[in-house]
């Protein structure tokens, strides 16, 4: 068993207050669950409303398939123009590891 996840550091385009950062990050973590499959949730950033820290995580029977759903998780936050990625952090972890 795998376990993947993907912190993405995003910066919000237009957005001038937390209620308009809440109605981009909603729709973009909708997204991830929806068509990927994953958990996805806003993680950090909470208090700032121009930026955005995006948890996901997935669970795999291999590593390449975690990989492989991180990767399309990240290329899905690529696509969306209002948001710019300031950074992404991936880590796979098998049960064996202590």
């Amino acid at each position: 068993m795998w376990t993947g996840t993907l912190a993405l550091d995003l910066l919000l385009g237009d957005v001038h207050s937390l209620k308009q950062k809440r109605s981009v990050v909603r729709p973009i973590v909708a997204e991830l669950q929806r068509k990927h499959a994953v958990a996805a949730a806003e993680a950090g950033h909470l208090d700032l409303h121009r930026r955005s820290l995006i948890g996901v995580a997935v669970v795999a029977a291999d590593r390449s398939h975690c990989v492989e759903v991180l990767d399309a998780c990240e290329r899905l936050l690529g696509g969306h123009p209002e948001v710019e990625m300031l950074s992404a952090h991936t880590r796979y972890l098998s049960e064996d590891d202590e």
